[in-house]
């Protein structure tokens, strides 16, 4: 029988670093999952996965929203963009065999963590040069009254999301860990424009990929639904502590605490599957 406060446990860690981070948390919660659940296939990983992050992202917004550092407008048009990939990412899981699965999820977490590292990050508050067609301004004012103004091209940030919406959900990642780069490298948004707008995202994506997943019979298994419940209690109250815990911490610190989580987990999946 499965220990219920482990499970509850875990997640509020889950909600706690993956809304901190803007990442939903799924980049955590797969190789748990792995370690734990040896016999799971694939898409009963991403299912699980995904709904809990649909649940991280859902309390994370509710807590971005009220700190007012969610750029709506850019949410909402990439994640348009972010659905019809979901759909056919989810598809796709039934044919990815187990193996197949943990190396691609591993090296990109470690390809990741090693960009993100060293990747000079930009001022938080700096509007970069403008010169492609395509780019808006925009500016976001958060409770606290500090404005964040940048500026970014929207074609290219249709491109990533779609991108992000086909890879997420066959890794069950939620997609935030190429999101929130994205954003913030390619982009151009401020850190914590960017993780919270990122999560904004992730509410929408990861419930168009749960609606389908459910459509497929994923989460028919009781012990599939089992682990859902317990995980979403636990991953609820753990956003609302990072979404508090990242209004106190440095945007440069976020991207380092990313980069060096993503490493490790890439890193002991690769040496596991050996």
């Amino acid at each position: 029988m499965e220990n219920i406060f482990i499970l509850i446990g875990i997640g509020f860690i889950v909600g706690t670093l993956g809304t901190l981070i803007g990442a939903g948390g799924g980049f955590i919660l797969v190789p748990i999952l792995i370690f734990m659940y040896p016999d799971f296939k694939p898409a009963t990983i991403t299912a699980i996965s995904l709904a809990i992050v649909a649940c991280n992202a859902i309390s994370g917004s509710i807590a971005y929203a009220r700190a007012k550092r969610i750029d709506y407008k850019a949410g909402i048009q990439f994640s348009l963009f972010t659905i019809p990939g979901s759909v056919l990412g989810v598809i796709a899981t039934r044919y990815i065999t187990k193996d197949l699965f943990t190396i691609v999820f591993g090296s990109l977490l470690v390809l990741l963590a090693v960009y993100l590292f060293f990747k000079k990050n930009t001022p938080e508050n700096a509007v970069p040069p403008d010169n492609n067609k395509g780019s808006t301004h925009h500016s976001v004012t958060d409770k606290k009254g500090e404005t964040y103004s940048y500026s970014y091209n929207r074609y290219v940030g249709w491109a990533i999301s779609s991108l992000v919406g086909f890879i997420s959900p066959i890794l069950g990642i939620g997609g935030g860990i190429i999101h929130v780069p994205a954003l913030v490298n390619w982009l151009q948004f401020p850190v914590h424009i960017a993780t919270a707008t990122s999560h904004f995202m992730l509410a929408i994506m990861s419930i168009v990929s749960v609606i389908v997943h459910i459509t497929e019979g994923n989460y028919n298994d009781p012990l599939t639904l089992k682990l859902v419940i317990y995980l979403a209690i636990g991953v609820m109250g753990g956003a609302q502590l990072g979404a508090y815990l990242s209004h106190k911490i440095k945007g440069t610190a976020i991207i380092k605490a990313l980069a060096l989580s993503l490493a490790l987990v890439g890193v002991r999946i690769l040496m596991k599957n050996m």
